[in-house]
């Protein structure tokens, strides 16, 4: 053992089966995650252990996901941590609406269980 510790990945979904199939993906690629449902766990969650990456659905039962993405962006230390959009929307106008929150970068739904890990791995602080 490198006595590096595994990254934490947040994952804000509100879908049973799409949260499932993430975290069964991230943690057989050696990561650790944590997962909230809504926008208020979400910030529960950022409070209690601030992750190393969100993964942010962006249509939540209580609330928007770009919406959330502006206010975590503001939260002191949390600033520069990544968050990537993770939806079903998938056009070029919700690519742009993501960036235009602040998220760092765009993976739509449904996932490619074989690229998933790889491309959450590119957008983690080094």
């Amino acid at each position: 053992m490198t006595g590096r510790r595994r990254p934490l990945i947040l994952i804000v979904e509100d879908n049973a089966a799409n949260l499932l199939l993430a975290t069964s993906v991230l943690e057989r690629a050696q990561m650790d995650v944590v997962s909230a449902a809504t926008a208020e766990e979400a910030r529960g969650m950022m409070r209690a252990a601030p992750p190393d990456l969100v993964l942010m659905d962006v249509m939540l039962p209580d609330g928007d996901g770009f919406e959330l993405t502006r206010e975590l962006k503001t939260v002191p230390g949390a600033s520069g941590m990544p968050i990537v959009a993770l939806t079903a929307r998938a056009f070029k106008a919700d690519e742009e609406a993501a960036a235009a929150a602040g998220c760092d970068g765009f993976i739509s739904k449904p996932v490619d269980t074989r690229t998933l890990a790889e491309q959450v791995r590119r957008f983690l602080p080094t």
